[in-house]
């Protein structure tokens, strides 16, 4: 049985400026994303992990270092495979201009009939994470991987393991840095826990208490 650790990265500051990220270069983790990131390294230190893999962009490597440091005999390797939704013209633009757009509803609603213009159709990219995926659990067989990577991706990924249509895909939750766990043998997949985030409870405890005081 080969085991699978889907992990989102940390939270960014990108978000705050309303635009689609996608592939845009230089998105780095927040202070409060280099938290979430150690302590998510710390929750998988002893975890024995085989292989370490990341989408190659910078907020996926940075979240993935974190578990190098607990791990220093891994080496982090860079996965185009499992990288970010190619959203292609979409890329960088404001999020309320293209919630104006007629594709904005469908990728919303039917994303198994979305598409991106010059970029990937929604269809396509879960084809590529799971192609990816069973590629890695050959590769890889009978060991435990991680895999840092994206949200949609994760989603999409889990919702092929459990059977769920990809219309219905974002119905499932992925919270930045949560653990999502993958088991896959010979035949029926099994998929342990999604969006695991207790490491990140006590960073959440104090930002409310952070709140409270202000």
């Amino acid at each position: 049985m080969t085991q699978f650790l889907l992990i989102r990265h940390a939270t960014n500051d990108f978000v705050k400026t309303g635009k689609l990220a996608g592939w845009t270069p230089g998105v780095h983790l927040n202070d409060e994303g280099k938290a979430q990131a150690e302590a998510l390294g710390k929750r998988l230190a002893d975890v024995p992990i085989k292989v370490l893999y990341a989408s190659p962009l910078e907020r996926t490597v940075e979240t993935a270092q974190a578990i190098q440091a607990h791990h220093p005999h891994l080496t982090i390797i860079e996965h185009e495979p499992i990288g970010e939704v190619r959203y292609g013209d979409w890329e960088g633009m404001s999020i309320a201009e293209l919630a104006k757009r007629k594709m904005w509803q469908v990728v919303q609603e039917y994303p198994s009939r979305a598409y991106f213009p010059n970029g990937e159709t929604m269809r396509g990219v879960q084809t590529r994470i799971v192609d990816a995926i069973e590629a890695l659990a050959q590769q890889h067989a009978g060991q435990m991987i991680a895999l840092v990577f994206h949200a949609d991706l994760i989603k999409m990924a889990v919702a092929h393991y459990l059977g769920v249509h990809l219309d219905n895909f974002q119905r499932i939750v992925i919270s930045p840095a949560s653990i999502s766990h993958l088991t896959l043998g010979h035949s029926r997949p099994y998929v342990g826990t999604v969006n695991d985030v207790a490491h990140l409870l006590e960073l959440q405890k104090q930002a409310q208490q952070e709140k409270k005081s202000n």
